[in-house]
Order: structure tokens, then sequence, then C-alpha cells
């Protein structure tokens, strides 16, 4: 009994043996700790608003970002994209309506911003309308259009800074005391200012920056902002009509006029009002930008 014992302590202390391989350990390698992603953030600025030179408490802008492939741009989708029209509300900074980060350390993107948000399916032509009626401070801002892109951009923690600029054109008009009259009996007597002949809706292109004019002619209403009356015109070639109406004493005088609206342009319009024995002679100055006279005669 006592040898039988002893066998199986030695098959016992064998088997213990052969399970230890006789080598060492395997030793599982620990894992490398995940890259933490950088979250991308933005900062807006504007080139000149349509009334002011900074963006205002609430304002919302919509943000594409489109990743490189290798060293080659990518193209701007209507989704897809790394970032999908992502919503941004300004209060002092921008915050995102959800974060969005990074693809990775080295990826480079491009970031297409257009303000005001809303809804995009088509990002090759997202239809707006200027208002017609531009005669207070809130529609004619309602009617404003930015847009903006900063290209070839590396991930890094710093805000992408993105200047957007006016996609229409800004018409101010100013009606001036001519022989005759003082500004203050100018003022009395002008009813109103309109403007004629333009096209209100338009298609805009967000990656490009193209704008088609799109619709029938309309006449819109600036904003009397101090000395000037203010509008936003889609960028169009108009044809020779009557493209400024003011009317004074209920008898309109028409500025007839071929001109061409330019994107992110504004044009200055000084209208000089002059009192004769047969009636008001109403000639245009020169353009603020080009310099050339392009005065007209009313009838």
């Amino acid at each position: 009994m006592k040898i039988e014992s002893w066998l199986h302590i030695l098959v016992f202390l064998l088997l213990c043996g052969c399970s230890g391989g006789g080598g060492e350990e395997e030793v599982t390698p620990p894992t490398e700790p995940e890259t933490p992603k950088v979250q991308i953030a933005l900062n807006c600025g504007i080139a000149s608003r349509a009334t002011e030179t900074s963006f205002e408490s609430g304002d919302k802008v919509g943000l594409f970002v489109v990743n490189y492939n290798g060293s080659s741009a990518g193209t701007l989708q209507n989704t897809g994209n790394h970032a999908d029209n992502v919503k941004f509300t300004y209060s002092s900074a921008w915050t995102p309506e959800r974060e969005i980060y990074w693809k990775d350390e080295t990826t480079k993107a491009d970031f297409y911003c257009y303000y005001p948000y809303a809804t995009i399916t088509d990002v090759a032509a997202y239809k707006f309308s200027v208002n017609a009626d531009q005669s207070t401070e809130a529609k004619y801002k309602a009617s404003d259009f930015l847009l903006g892109k900063t290209g070839g951009v590396s991930p890094s923690s710093d805000a992408v800074d993105i200047t957007l600029k006016h996609v229409f054109s800004c018409m101010q008009i100013k009606v001036a005391a001519g022989k005759g009259y003082t500004e203050e009996e100018l003022n009395e007597v002008v009813e109103s200012v309109t403007v004629h002949g333009v096209s209100t809706g338009a298609s805009i292109n967000l990656s490009t920056g193209a704008v088609k004019a799109e619709g029938g002619e309309k006449v819109i209403t600036p904003w009397k902002d101090g000395e000037y009356y203010k509008a936003l015109i889609v960028p169009q070639s108009v044809a020779e009509v009557g493209l400024i109406v003011v009317l004074i004493n209920k008898k309109e005088y028409t500025l007839k006029k071929a001109f061409t609206f330019e994107t992110n342009k504004r044009y200055k319009f000084t209208v000089t009002v002059d009192k004769t024995n047969e009636g008001i002679n109403v000639g245009i100055g020169n353009w603020e930008e080009d310099g050339v006279d392009h005065g007209g005669v009313a009838e």
C-alpha cells in the first residue's frame, strides 16, 4: 500500500511539472492608450455686416467640414461630409449644437460656413430670397446672406478662423437737395424711394460662392437709415429701366439706368433733386466705387 501511494504522488508531481512547460510565462503587452480626440472650435468674423461689423448674441451659422483625401481636397456634398450643417450659436463665443472632432491628428479639412442657419438640401443650389419690403432694420437684416470658407486647415486645438462675406450687393441711395431746395424742405416732400426691375430670389452655391438671380422682377422698398435708403440686392444685371423711383408730392420721378450688381459690393447712389419751373429734375452722381459719372435724368 505504501509503494502504491508513493507512485500516486510521483505521478502527480510529474503532471504538475509538465503543465509548467519549463519556460517563462507569456506576458500580455500593455494596451497603448487611445489618442484623445481634438474637438473642433469655430471663430467666425464678418468682412462687414449689413448694419454692424460683428455678430450679435443669438446669431446662428451652419458649418460643413470636408476632409482631405491625402493631399487632395475633398468635395462638399449634401450629406456624408465629415460634418454636415452643424449649427453654431453666438453668445460672446460660438457654441455648437453637438461636439465635433477632427478625424485624426494629421488629416486636413476645408471649412464652409454660412449665415443665417437653415436646413440645406442642395449645397450647389441653396434657395434664398431678399425681402421686397426692407423698410425696417429687421427686414433689411433678414435679407443678408453671408458665406465663407477656410481651406486646408491642419488639426489643432485652436479655433478655426473663418471670415464671412456678403453674397449680395448693398445699394445705398441718398436723396440730396439741389437748386431751390433746402435739406429740410426736401425731407418734407419726399414720400418714398423704391428700387425697381430687380429679382429678389437667389440660387447660391455654398462651395464656390456663385450666385444666380431667380424669379420675376420685384419692387424693393429700402430701409431709411439716417441719410441713406439701403437695400440688399441679389447680384444681377438690370436693363435700362426705371431703377430708382422717387415719389415727391404724389408724383413719380424715375431714373432709368442699366447696371450690374456684383457680389459683396456696396454702391452709393446720390440722387440730387432740383426744383424747376417745369417740375423736378433728378440726376444721379458718381458711383462711390468706380468714380465714373453715371448721371441721368428722371422723367
